[in-house]
């Protein structure tokens, strides 16, 4: 049974021979591609924009974390840094709790 056999106007008479099976792989071929084109690419491309982001950190930036705690950078270390985000309280945040830049 194919897709189209479902709509009654679409259906080919009977004893008319079904659609090849290179008819499916192509229609399944195009659904991913175009699942891939619209999901993946754009979460992949905000996933490489994030971690440049990350690994681009310094001294001075001011950025929110995940947990919505604002704080300006003091230290950055391999996996951590340290935000300041009080005058005289500093804490200690993994690098990829980073959200991104405060404005």
């Amino acid at each position: 049974m194919t897709w189209w056999s479902a709509i009654p106007a679409l259906a080919p008479p009977q004893g008319a021979q079904q659609g090849s099976a290179f008819g499916s792989i192509f229609m399944m071929l195009l659904i991913v591609g175009v699942f891939y084109f619209l999901v993946f690419m754009p979460a992949r491309r905000r996933q490489k924009k994030h971690q440049e982001l990350i690994d681009a950190l310094k001294t001075g930036d001011r950025v929110v974390t995940n947990g919505g705690i604002f704080g300006t950078v003091t230290a950055v270390e391999e996996h951590k840094i340290q935000l300041r985000i009080a005058p005289e309280v500093k804490i200690d945040v993994a690098k990829s709790a980073v959200a991104g830049l405060a404005e």
